[in-house]
């Protein structure tokens, strides 16, 4: 679904909490100094009732059309249904996680609705979106990137967790959309140190979730919107039959593999298991992978940025199923839209997804 026909969940009463988020900007070395200062409120966020609006997910290849029928209210990210409302109206946390040999296992991959892994310099690192489940442990948390301001611009200003950048990508967040907490702009407010062995002090930051909500969340936040088409429980798989897939990620070769028994993808990464450090191996629902040119960032030659607008091939595995199709986004704010070899809109099984942002020519199906 592209951003011209979302699912959106607006507040539909003031949100208590709010912040004051200064105009300047500067640097740092990945730490936050020179971070925008947000002033923490005192109370959490608060909302009425949800309504939503879905358009039918195709159940043959043929296009869908425009029309929209009344649907049961979803979680936006996920599309389960709303236990709370006050969290479905919440804004989105994207936590950026480490993914360096040291920071694993990692905490909270298994808590998050959808995690982003892209290619950093020689090995890669995950855009967590928080929505649904609050965690008081995730990361460890490293540095943002350019690319994550296009990445991320679809979840209407979310909430952006990380441990600040060099100057330049300082610069170029401070002045997005994003909405910057690291332990400068928080005062340290919702971040702590943890050591668990001989790991070098970067891989040491933490963030509670749940802590930075209930501090953070702004006046009139928007919750994010739908990401993706959800297919509904009588709607047949359109694509073929696969055990998974293989991604060769830059410096981490990463397997996904259907099993069938929990009816979720696990993931290993360089032919091993990929743990969340309190709740087993990471899984999900839904493996999306799309494949994306990498340009060096304009902040710095060295950092591979991700080109997330425009459009390239789309590998969609979910309920041990294959559609092969295409990613389409014009704009940052759009959602991706995903659509198979026929055009049809491809709909995902409601539940966690990972996406992967591969570079071209990098993705095996298993079949």
């Amino acid at each position: 679904m592209n951003a011209k026909t979302p699912t959106r969940f607006r507040l539909a009463a003031l949100v208590a909490a709010g912040l004051l988020v200064a105009s300047c900007s500067g640097g740092d070395t990945g730490d936050g100094a020179g971070d925008t200062t947000l002033a923490p409120s005192s109370t959490a966020a608060a909302a009425s009732t949800v309504t939503s609006t879905t358009k039918p997910l195709a159940t043959t290849s043929s296009a869908v059309t425009d029309d929209t029928v009344p649907s049961a209210p979803v979680m936006p990210l996920t599309g389960l249904p709303i236990d709370d409302e006050q969290i479905a109206v919440r804004p989105a946390m994207v936590a950026k996680i480490d993914n360096h040999p040291q920071a694993r296992p990692q905490y909270g991959l298994n808590s998050a609705d959808i995690v982003f892994e892209e290619n950093v310099e020689s090995l890669t690192r995950f855009a967590a979106v928080f929505h649904g489940q609050t965690v008081d442990r995730v990361g460890p948390i490293r540095s943002g990137r350019t690319q994550d301001v296009d990445l991320l611009g679809s979840f209407d200003k979310p909430m952006f967790v990380w441990s600040g950048g060099n100057p330049n990508v300082t610069r170029t967040i401070s002045e997005s959309d994003l909405v910057s907490l690291s332990p400068t702009t928080t005062r340290n407010v919702g971040f702590f140190r943890s050591r668990r062995g001989n790991e070098d002090s970067e891989h040491t930051l933490y963030a509670n979730t749940g802590g930075l909500w209930l501090s953070f969340t702004r006046i009139y936040a928007p919750a994010p919107p739908q990401q993706f088409r959800y297919r509904t429980p009588d709607e047949a798989f359109n694509g073929e039959a696969a055990e998974g897939v293989e991604v060769k990620m830059d410096g981490v070769n990463v397997t996904w593999t259907w099993d069938a028994p929990t009816a979720s993808y696990l993931r290993e990464q360089g032919g091993r298991p990929h743990d969340d450090a309190t709740l087993g191996q990471v899984n999900a629902a839904n493996v999306v992978v799309l494949e994306v040119d990498y340009q060096p960032s304009p902040a710095d030659a060295r950092s591979p940025e991700a080109q997330t607008v425009g459009t390239g091939m789309a590998y969609v595995f979910t309920g041990g199923v294959l559609t092969r199709g295409t990613w389409t986004r014009d704009d940052r704010l759009d959602t991706f839209e995903l659509v198979d070899v026929d055009g049809a809109a491809i709909g995902l099984t409601p539940g966690r997804t990972w996406v992967e942002l591969a570079r071209v020519g990098t993705t095996t199906p298993l079949l």
